[in-house]
């Protein structure tokens, strides 16, 4: 049984909140407010994908649970080409959706080549119920779209699978863009490097400097540095895998509830955009 949720469109992430708001465009509200219940009180059994295509099960009135797709026209191979190919030259969009959150500016990227990320209408979304009830969306139909917003809110991947690319795919094409990227520099690298010119018959002597320590002396300035370039393909960068921060690790705040909660809200923001940042840089071909 998928978790009971409050949908309340105002505290969620923007994304989900453009999903919500189509369907709360539809006219006919007391369809909708019962299938904000269903969604609300667990009637939403399961959720799965297949492909591109939602498939879940919704309880109703009868025993048997009635069956649930939704759908949008996935992209083509060549649409996703260019769209990938348009989020790798920012990096940040990479982050932050490695991070969990979708780029403010992630429509700018569709739209670009083209397209459109979200659906205009309502008829943009192909949806079936095995109900007998003959409107669509009918309250089960609403009820996993409901649900849906949630799984966006956790993973906005979910929303490009929807287009028909998972987080696997999106993951492994920026990869190997990287990988590309790397080694056309190291490449260009190479190329322009100039290398000395040596007198073979009389070779320079280098001559111990008297009061200066050896090279190979540690230095902890340089303690960090490493100056040969690294293989992409043996550099993995992803967020923890189980979802936990510094905060989690730390601990509750040794303060009152309500100041223990700014605070660690606060925090929980400083190390998000941190965490950013961070994969960002490590992701930048600068």
């Amino acid at each position: 049984m998928i978790q009971n949720s409050e949908f309340t469109i105002g505290n969620s992430p923007w994304w989900v909140q453009r999903w919500l708001e189509l369907l709360d465009s539809y006219r006919f509200k007391k369809r909708l407010e019962r299938a904000r219940i269903y969604a609300r009180e667990g009637n939403v059994l399961s959720i799965e994908f297949e492909g591109a295509k939602v498939l879940a099960k919704v309880q109703g009135s009868e025993p048997e649970p009635y069956r649930v797709s939704i759908s949008l026209d996935p992209f083509t191979d060549e649409d996703w080409n260019y769209v990938i190919d348009t989020l790798s030259q920012k990096a940040i969009f990479s982050a932050q959706l490695l991070a969990g959150e979708m780029p403010d500016k992630i429509e700018e990227v569709f739209t670009a080549n083209g397209l459109s990320l979200f659906p205009f209408t309502l008829s943009d979304i192909h949806s079936h119920c095995s109900c007998p009830d003959k409107a669509n969306p009918c309250k089960h139909i609403g009820a996993v779209y409901y649900q849906l917003g949630d799984r966006f809110s956790e993973d906005p991947f979910v929303l490009f699978q929807l287009r028909g690319r998972t987080k696997e795919q999106i993951l492994e094409a920026l990869r190997q863009l990287r990988s590309q990227e790397s080694a056309v520099e190291a490449g260009l690298s190479r190329n322009s490097t100039d290398l000395p010119t040596v007198n073979l018959e009389n070779p320079p002597v280098q001559k111990p400097e008297i009061g200066k320590k050896s090279q190979k002396t540690s230095n902890i300035e340089q303690f960090w540095q490493y100056d040969e370039p690294l293989d992409s393909s043996l550099v993995a960068i992803v967020p923890p895998a189980d979802g936990k921060t510094v905060l989690n690790l730390l601990g509750r705040i040794p303060l009152a509830y309500a100041d223990a909660q700014a605070v660690e809200q606060y925090l929980e923001q400083v190390y998000r955009t941190a965490s950013q940042q961070a994969i960002a840089s490590a992701l930048s071909s600068d």
